[in-house]
C-alpha cells in the first residue's frame, strides 16, 4: 500500500495526533511503573519484615492487585471511548492516574498509621489500576484510527514506544535519585520524589490531550451497539478470544523481562541495585528503540508472520534464556540477554495495539481491544511477578520458566488464528 492519497496538511495533522496521544501514554505508563521500580526501597515502610523476598512479595501484591481493576478499567473506559469519543475517554484516564500518583506521593508509613498504610497504598493502587486498564485500549485504538494507511506498524508501534518510554524514564528517575541519595535516604523519603513528578507530569498531558481530533463521528457514537458489551460478544466473540489467547502470552512475557528484571537481577543473580538499574535502564532504551524498526518490519511481512514469529521465538528461548541469565556474573551478558529476549518480545509489543484493533468495527473497537487487554494483561501480566518470586520462596524457580514458554506455546497457537487480511481497518477509518 501506499499513502500518497494523503496531502501534506492531512499527513502532518495525524502525526501531531500520534505524538499528542503518545504523550500522555508515556506520562500513564511513567506513573504506573514507577512503583514497580521504587519497591524496592519503599517496601520497608509499608511491609516490615527481615526477609527481602518477602516484602517484596508484599507490594508484586498491591502491584498485582492493580492489574485486577483493568478489566474494569477496560470496560469502562472502552464503553466511554465508544459512545462519547476516544479524547474523552483518553483526559479522563491519564486525570485519574494524575491522582493516584499524588496519594501515593503522600502516603504516610505504618510506622506512622499501622495497617492504614498498605490499605491505603492498595487503595491507590486500585484506582491506577483503573486508569491504565482505560488507557492501553483507547490509546491503541486512537493510534491505530490515526496511524497513516500503509505505514500502520511504524506508526502505531508509537504507542509502545512511549509505554517503554515510560517504563524507561522510571528506572532513569531511580538511577538518578541513586546518584544523589544514599539507600537510607531513599528509603526514608527519596522515593516519593518520582510520584510528584509523574503527577506533576500528568497535568502536561492533560493539556495536551485536549487539542487532539477525536477520531469517530458522532453517528457513529449514537449507534445502539456503540461501546455495547452484548454486541461485542454477540458479532465478535472469536475475535475477542484470539486477542485473550496471544495477549495472555504476550503480557506475561512482557513483564517478566521489563519490571520483574530488575527484582530478578538483584534477588536471583545478586547483581547490586545500582547495576541492575544501570542494565535495565541501558536494556529498556534499546527496547524502546526496536519498536518502530519491528513495526515497519511487520508492514512489510504482515502482522500475522510477526506474531507468529513472536510465538514461535518465545517457545524456544524463554528458558534457555533466562536459565543463563541465572548463572551469569557479567553484567554485560546479562545486559545481551535481556535485550535479546526484549528483541523477540517487539514483534509482539510493535504491533500488539493494531492487531487488536484490527480485529474489531468501529462501534465497539475500544472496547474490544480495551477488555481483551485488561483481562488478560491482569491474569497473566500483573500476576508475572507475584508468581515468579512464590515459586522463588517455594524453592521452584525454574518452573517460572517453563510456565512462561507454556504460555508462549499458546500465543503461537493463537496467532495462527489471525486472519491474513484484517476484517477492519485495512481502509482508512
Amino acid at each position: 500500500m501506499t499513502t500518497t492519497h494523503y496531502t501534506g496538511e492531512e499527513r502532518r495533522k495525524r502525526i501531531f495526533a500520534i505524538v499528542g496521544a503518545s504523550s500522555g501514554n508515556l506520562v500513564e505508563w511513567f506513573d504506573f511503573y514507577v512503583y514497580a521500580f521504587c519497591a524496592i526501597y519503599f517496601a520497608p515502610a509499608f511491609f516490615p519484615s527481615d526477609d527481602p523476598t518477602v516484602q517484596l512479595l508484599n507490594t508484586a501484591g498491591v502491584f498485582a492487585a492493580g492489574f485486577l481493576m483493568r478489566p474494569i478499567g477496560g470496560w469502562l473506559f472502552g464503553r466511554v471511548a465508544d459512545k462519547h469519543g476516544r479524547k474523552n475517554s483518553m483526559m479522563i484516564s491519564v486525570l485519574m492516574m494524575c491522582a493516584g500518583s499524588l496519594v501515593i506521593a503522600c502516603l504516610p508509613t505504618y510506622a506512622s498509621i499501622g495497617a492504614w498504610a498498605p490499605f491505603l497504598l492498595l487503595m491507590a493502587r486500585l484506582f491506577q489500576g483503573l486508569s491504565v486498564g482505560g488507557e492501553y485500549g483507547t490509546t491503541a485504538t486512537y493510534m491505530s484510527e490515526v496511524a497513516l494507511r500503509g505505514q500502520r506498524g511504524f506508526f502505531a508501534s508509537f504507542q509502545y514506544v512511549t509505554l517503554i518510554g515510560g517504563q524507561l524514564l522510571a528506572v532513569l528517575t531511580v538511577v538518578i535519585l541513586q546518584q544523589f541519595l544514599s539507600a537510607d535516604e531513599l528509603k526514608a523519603y527519596g522515593w516519593r520524589i518520582p510520584f510528584v513528578v509523574g503527577a506533576v507530569a500528568a497535568v502536561i498531558s492533560l493539556v495536551l490531550r485536549r487539542s487532539l481530533k477525536e477520531t469517530t463521528t458522532a453517528e457513529v457514537r449514537q449507534n445502539k451497539d456503540a461501546g455495547s458489551m452484548s454486541a461485542l460478544f454477540r458479532d465478535h466473540k472469536a475475535a475477542f478470544i484470539t486477542v485473550l489467547g496471544y495477549t495472555a502470552g504476550g503480557s506475561l512475557i512482557f513483564y517478566t523481562f521489563t519490571t520483574y528484571m530488575q527484582k530478578y537481577l538483584v534477588n536471583t543473580v545478586h547483581m547490586d541495585a545500582k547495576v541492575a538499574s544501570y542494565i535495565m535502564t541501558g536494556a529498556l532504551f534499546l527496547y524502546m528503540c526496536m519498536q518502530p524498526v519491528f513495526g515497519m518490519l511487520a508492514d512489510k511481512i504482515g502482522r500475522r508472520a510477526s506474531m507468529l514469529w513472536f510465538g514461535g521465538l518465545g517457545t524456544l528461548c524463554t528458558v534457555p534464556l533466562l536459565l543463563t541469565l541465572k548463572t551469569t556474573t557479567s553484567p554485560i551478558i546479562a545486559f545481551v540477554l535481556i535485550t535479546l529476549a526484549l528483541a523477540i518480545v517487539s514483534f509482539y509489543t510493535s504491533i500488539s495495539g493494531l492487531v487488536k484493533a484490527e480485529m474489531f468495527p468501529v462501534q465497539v473497537r475500544a472496547l474490544g481491544v480495551g477488555l481483551a487487554y485488561a483481562v488478560a494483561n491482569a491474569i497473566f501480566g500483573g500476576s508475572a511477578e507475584y508468581v515468579a518470586l512464590g515459586l522463588k520462596n517455594m524453592g521452584m524457580e525454574n518452573t517460572f520458566y517453563w510456565y512462561v514458554t507454556a504460555m508462549m506455546a499458546i500465543a503461537f497457537l493463537f496467532s495462527l488464528r489471525l486472519p491474513k487480511k484484517p476484517a477492519y481497518l485495512h481502509e482508512d477509518h
